[in-house]
């Protein structure tokens, strides 16, 4: 292919790439996002780049999920300092960036592979062309590059690629083994990243020494093996040391999440038959899988999945026997040793997910796009003689299949787009995820819907009856909708079943800021903190409830290392000067209404006394705004809240007739005049 052609074609798969994702660069942080970037303070700061690089535990909020990543979590901190916050079009970008990057090398890496097997023929690089611009509008691939936290499988591979590439076109790179540089830098991304060195080895063994996967078993061949081991022996060190570096650097809490090793190791079989499948059918994308551990090897897709893989080593055998189908088999290789890090014996919490294709597919490519360029080649002339115009067919096929991935990956673009698309989109794909039918009934919470939200939720609780985070959402629905006994069991429950978890006692403690219960927010707050210092909300809630309680030494030691993890943090600043100036945010704008009254003011800042938990201060401040403006339902509302707190039914039940009568529809009048009767009548 001419110099022109070819960057005219790169320009062409980029910007189909382009328009196909042009709906996801604002689309929002999802699952695992919360703790590795919206909650994470570290991420907030770029001064604390060198400390990624020696603590482990500035990847995540979450103690079970805190691994050694620095290279992501730099690049994090990179796009919020880029943006100035959390912008989320800055997070998607640089990501999307690297996504192209990684598909210009796959066209370079295809290229000289293709020559290898193929030598002369100027098709390869159109080959090569079509079939990362395949990848690259793959609808499973859209999964890692919409999810913000996947960038590391995006990381991991893009370093993988480039050392084939240095290696194949930099003699200087061979010779002084920085191909291997990488390799590195991806593994500090995800450990997948050390699968580099069997990989090379298989491509040592089929394109530079020409040998079959038969040939490591012929004595004939032993030293050309010897010399294929021998050269990739620098690759296996490096990929070595980097495993023992990794696990050494990774916090002691980190949890793989799986409990049952060998039922997760059958169970992978037909979870790998059913990523092959993906590739292409993609018809059953999750974010979240329903798939669930097989309880033996008995069960027919064992069987199914174990047939499968036997069959594929078969096919890898023969094809690597001829030296232009080696890619077919090389291909199949990297596939399946790609996949062995997330199935292997250690048990991972899902059983399968979605975004774990984005390394496999590479190697898959391979091997599909090859064998239809092979079978193209072959069959041209006899198919030639029936259809002459069969340039022109094979053109619009190849038109269609990209048109229609494109689509579909535009599709789940827009899946990825909200809390609610995602989720209700797994409620339907996998109905038996109890974390995705929660997930779904928070977004619906979360906009007010507390019918929707207690459907799925209670959907939920059968399927996961013991999982805390679901008493978590059950018990902040129950509180938002007056059910405060209730909710109260559920937060303890929560606690009961995920002790270890730092979302146990943050919204229980914001619970209990509410009614006024500092010390005892305090206390559970303190313990969140234990578990992840990091979690600025967590930081954000204790500060408010040391200002409550007018606790000033320990408000401004608070503010002060909260500032040294996320300097630009503006709670932070205004509780250090509440705290030097010993007068809480509320006091101080109490001071400024009085100079300035309105009616208006004066309801603002009781609903914030109400907040604070200072009812009698809300009942004052609800009166000074009847002074100023007699017919005011709503502070007669807040009255009667605040009096429902103190549990001085009574005095709450003469404020809500009060409203009522002024507005007689009042919906909230009329909860909280129920709540009142309701504990009286006991």
């Amino acid at each position: 292919m001419e110099k022109r052609s070819f960057w005219f074609g790169i320009l062409l798969m980029m910007v189909l790439c382009a328009i196909t994702y042009a709906n996801h660069f604002n689309n929002e942080f999802h699952f695992d996002d919360s703790h590795t970037i919206q909650n994470n303070a570290y991420i907030r700061d770029i001064k604390n780049l060198p400390l990624f690089f020696t603590d482990g535990s500035t990847s995540s909020t979450l103690p079970q999920n805190q691994s050694y990543r620095p290279i992501v979590t730099t690049s994090l901190a990179f796009d919020y300092w880029l943006g100035g916050g959390y912008y989320l079009f800055f997070f998607h970008l640089s990501t999307f960036i690297l996504f192209l990057l990684q598909g210009l090398l796959m066209v370079y890496f295809f290229t000289r592979l293709f020559n290898i097997s193929l030598p002369n023929d100027k098709r390869n690089t159109s080959v090569a062309l079509i079939a990362t611009t395949l990848y690259l509008l793959h609808p499973a691939i859209a999964e890692t590059v919409n999810y913000v936290i996947a960038r590391a499988d995006l990381q991991s591979t893009l370093g993988v690629i480039l050392a084939f590439v240095l290696y194949q076109y930099s003699a200087r790179c061979r010779t002084f083994y920085l191909y291997l540089v990488p390799i590195v830098i991806g593994s500090l991304a995800k450990p997948p990243t050390i699968m580099f060195a069997p990989i090379f080895f298989i491509y040592l063994l089929f394109f530079e020494e020409q040998l079959s996967l038969a040939d490591l078993f012929k004595p004939s061949r032993f030293k050309q093996v010897f010399a294929v081991v021998k050269k990739s022996a620098p690759a296996f060190i490096c990929c070595a040391f980097m495993y023992w570096f990794l696990g050494k650097m990774t916090p002691k809490t980190w949890e793989p999440g799986g409990t049952a090793p060998l039922q997760y190791l059958i169970t992978q079989p037909y979870v790998i038959a059913h990523y092959f499948q993906m590739f292409f059918v993609p018809n059953a994308l999750s974010a979240d899988s329903d798939w669930q551990l097989l309880p033996n090897m008995s069960d027919w897709r064992f069987t199914a999945g174990s047939l499968f893989i036997l069959a594929m080593i078969v096919i890898a055998f023969i094809t690597s026997v001829k030296k232009q189908l080696r890619p077919i088999s090389f291909g199949l290789i990297w596939f399946f040793l790609a996949l062995l890090p997330t199935s292997s014996i250690i048990p991972l919490a899902e059983v399968l997910n979605d975004h774990r294709m984005f390394f496999p597919f590479v190697g898959l490519l391979i091997s599909v796009s090859w064998t239809v360029a092979l079978l193209a080649k072959k069959l041209a002339p006899l198919i030639s003689k029936y259809i002459p115009a069969y340039k022109i067919v094979f053109s619009f096929i190849l038109c269609l299949i990209l048109s229609t991935y494109a689509y579909a990956t535009w599709q789940r673009n827009r899946v990825w787009h909200t809390e609610e698309t995602l989720w209700h989109d797994v409620t339907i794909k996998s109905p038996n995820n109890g974390r995705g039918l929660m997930n779904y009934g928070l977004s619906k919470m979360d906009v007010g819907d507390y019918v929707t939200a207690d459907i799925y939720f209670n959907r939920a609780l059968k399927i996961l009856p013991n999982y805390f985070s679901l008493y978590v959402n059950l018990a902040i629905l129950k509180a938002a909708t007056g059910y405060d006994d209730t909710a109260e069991m559920y937060f303890k429950r929560a606690q009961w079943y995920g002790g270890n978890y730092p979302d146990a006692y943050i919204y229980y403690a914001r619970f209990l800021s509410a009614h006024g219960r500092n010390p005892e927010a305090i206390t559970n707050l303190q313990q969140a903190m234990r578990l992840s210092s990091a979690n600025i909300y967590t930081r954000t809630l204790l500060m408010n409830a040391y200002e409550n309680t007018e606790n000033w030494a320990a408000l401004k030691q608070l503010a002060l290392t909260t500032l040294q993890l996320a300097p630009d943090n503006a709670d932070a600043k205004s509780y250090l000067i509440a705290a030097d100036t010993k007068k809480g945010k509320i006091d101080t704008e109490a001071e400024k209404i009085k100079r300035s009254p309105t009616a208006d003011k004066y309801l603002a800042l009781s609903l914030r006394y109400y907040n604070a938990g200072r009812f009698e201060q809300c009942i004052d401040a609800c009166n000074e705004a009847i002074k100023l403006k007699s017919n005011f339902p709503e502070a007669y509302n807040n009255i009667c809240a605040a009096y429902n707190k103190m549990q001085q039914w009574n005095k709450a039940i003469i404020a809500a007739k009060q409203g009522l009568a002024l507005t007689p529809n009042n919906q909230l009048l009329k909860n909280n005049l129920q709540e009142a009767y309701s504990h009286l009548s006991h």
